[in-house]
């Protein structure tokens, strides 16, 4: 069972997950964890539905009681995991993976992540060694629950709805879970809101929503400019990682949205922790000092920036990947609250979100995120150690290899989630050192490319 991840489960469909593996995994959470009321929810991928059924069917023939969220986001499993006091919460979803993928993300009491530190492989033993118990003689209650109303309210908590500038902003759901909590908020919000790729679709019709890839970014940037609007935002299948682009249709790299959402936040509250993966530090590090803050690096994966948080109380935590976490909302992440951020944000000076950013991209620009598909992942890193190793002032493993000169720092480790190494560049101000860098590196990895 290789589909049990570090802090998830995806997997094939139905190869991997399928109905009858779906509900054993129901019932090996009942009783390694022995819940009495979990919260479960789906995304729109065609396979979601009949999973999340079987789901609830594991969980009520061990005798747990189901509260069914039904189609939603991933943050909603969280929030109501919490808000609702359950025991526990399962969301079926495969975020941005290919379409014949599927999977879970689970978490516990008050929302505490479920990974493979926390007991997420005791339910790949009881599966695999079929240790799943006797169907209880009383099953669970099965509850549907629609109401958004709390989750929406909590979400305005972060902004000051009467000081909202009637700005013009492009929403891009790519056809998954976000739109119908954006139609909920746009009541609320005096913007004008450009819906694109809104319905929620399983089939994807215009790709897998994944904004974080160069390639699926042209819709919300050309929208952007059609329309003259303020700024874009774009969002993944399962909306808990959002996207954003400014007035002129560029992708703003959420490295520097880190930044930006960790100085508003310190604003309203100094001397407050904030966490951030290791992958790129040096902008977000020099944005927390000037506002009072106190840095936390953290690995990557949102079940050990949110044990981070934790461990900090930090107000906030911010991930390259985009995903931004938050104490109020049970320190988990969530792709609504960002986009309000900012546009609370710029409505508060007549600056736009380029002008907020341009220094720092300027002082630290950085590479995208590059994925390379390699024979033996653990070899790469090795040998780029051993070639570059012993030039580095500082040197770290805490999440693969981090490699840091006097002018750029490296990062580069396994993905969590899929077969790929993963490679991340900073610089100080050059871009031309930046691409010599990039250089270097390809020229080290590509042996090891399949």
């Amino acid at each position: 069972m290789k589909f049990f991840k570090a802090y998830d489960i995806r997997g094939k469909v139905p190869s991997e997950l399928n109905e009858c593996f779906a509900e054993q995994l129901g019932r090996a959470y009942a009783v390694e964890f022995t819940p009495n009321v979990v919260v479960v929810g789906h995304d729109i991928r065609l396979s979601s539905l009949s999973l999340h059924q079987a789901l609830i069917k594991g969980l009520l023939d061990m005798g747990v009681n189901v509260i069914s969220l039904g189609l939603c986001g991933t943050e909603e499993v969280n929030y109501q995991t919490s808000a609702l006091h359950a025991d526990g919460g399962i969301m079926i979803t495969a975020s941005h993976n290919p379409m014949d993928y599927n999977g879970m993300k689970l978490c516990l009491k008050d929302s505490v992540p479920l990974s493979e530190a926390t007991g997420l492989l005791k339910l790949r033993d009881r599966i695999i060694h079929q240790k799943l118990g006797t169907t209880h003689p009383q099953k669970g209650q099965l509850t549907k629950f629609i109401e958004k109303t709390d989750y929406i309210h909590h979400l305005l908590q972060y902004i000051n709805v009467q000081k909202l500038k009637p700005l013009r902003v492009v929403v891009n759901s790519g056809n998954g879970c976000a739109a119908p909590i954006i139609d909920l908020l746009e009541q609320y919000l005096p913007c004008e809101l450009i819906k694109i790729h809104h319905e929620p679709d399983g089939s994807f019709p215009n790709g897998i929503p994944n904004p974080l890839l160069p390639d699926h970014r042209a819709d919300t940037s050309k929208a952007v400019q059609v329309y003259g609007a303020d700024l874009g935002v774009a969002w993944d299948g399962d909306c808990d990682r959002c996207f954003f682009f400014d007035h002129e249709g560029h992708f703003i790299d959420s490295y520097y949205m880190i930044g930006l959402i960790a100085k508003q936040m310190l604003a309203e509250s100094k001397n407050q922790s904030i966490v951030t993966d290791g992958r790129l530090v040096w902008n977000t590090k020099q944005q927390v000092k000037a506002a009072g803050g106190r840095l936390v690096i953290s690995k990557g994966g949102h079940s050990f920036m949110k044990q981070s948080m934790r461990e900090f109380n930090a107000i906030y935590g911010g991930e390259l990947s985009g995903h931004h976490y938050f104490r109020d909302f049970y320190y988990c992440d969530s792709g609504m609250i960002p986009w309000l951020l900012v546009i609370a944000l710029l409505s508060s000076s007549d600056l736009k979100l380029k002008d907020y950013v341009e220094e720092s991209i300027h002082q630290f620009p950085c590479s995208e995120e590059m994925n390379f598909k390699v024979n033996h992942v653990e070899d790469v890193i090795h040998q780029i150690d051993l070639q570059l190793g012993q030039k580095a002032i500082q040197r770290n493993t805490l999440d693969g290899l981090t490699l840091e000169f006097i002018d750029w720092r490296l990062n580069v480790r396994s993905s969590n989630t899929e077969p790929l190494l993963r490679l991340n560049i900073e610089c100080k101000y050059s871009q031309d050192l930046l691409a010599s860098k990039v250089d270097l590196l390809l020229s080290i990895i590509e042996p090891f490319k399949i």
